[in-house]
């Protein structure tokens, strides 16, 4: 199985590709539509602000390619920006609307919080259905690692399949048939995040067979 990451310009590609040598799983960047031939598994790993890597995206010609693949239900793993772009707009960025393949915009931690904003370091999840393959041989409520100051609210609750409390209670991170995506970063999350990784390649080597 051949996975590809999606290169934007910016995000914790080398993170991702390191985690992925780890875990000696082929794989290679995509920075054009051409890089997605012969890809069974894409991920989208993100850092940065919501229009500006939508712009990146529109640049590339890479925004309907990735709409196309997540709507199609084919193995997706989005990953904090890579997440938050999946839904259709931003608080971040209001004039630029999102890849909106799932209903819900995504709000900034309220002004109001006495917490440190942006959420960042080490906090840990509450699971929604432990019996998901994601979370196999993980810890009941496993300690992930995040670095944000917003978050998605999807309109369709069923979507969450994780939630996290840093003042306010949010969508951690959502599964919907092949599509998974998460607010924290698995790839900075050590064990739990390798585990979770390979827990997602698992699941797509499956759904390509």
């Amino acid at each position: 199985m051949l996975t590809g990451v999606i290169d934007y310009g910016a995000g914790n590609l080398r993170s991702v590709c390191n985690a992925l040598s780890m875990l000696k799983a082929e794989h290679k960047l995509v920075k054009d539509p051409s890089d997605l031939d012969g890809i069974d598994a894409l991920i989208f790993p993100g850092v940065g602000a919501f229009g500006d890597s939508m712009e990146n995206l529109e640049a590339q010609k890479l925004a309907d390619p990735i709409r196309e693949w997540a709507t199609a239900d084919r193995p997706f793993l989005g990953i904090c920006i890579g997440y938050q772009l999946l839904f259709e707009g931003s608080e971040e960025s209001p004039e630029t609307p999102g890849l909106g393949v799932f209903k819900g915009q995504v709000k900034r931690f309220s002004k109001e919080s006495k917490l440190k904003i942006p959420h960042m370091g080490w906090n840990n999840l509450k699971v929604m259905d432990p019996s998901d393959s994601l979370w196999n041989e993980l810890p009941k409520s496993p300690f992930v690692y995040f670095v944000h100051s917003f978050f998605p609210c999807p309109e369709d609750e069923k979507l969450v399949s994780s939630t996290c409390k840093h003042g306010e209670t949010f969508a951690a991170s959502i599964r919907s048939g092949n599509i998974t995506a998460t607010q924290f970063h698995p790839e900075k999350s050590q064990s739990v995040g390798l585990q979770l990784i390979r827990n997602f390649l698992n699941s797509a080597t499956v759904s390509v067979s």
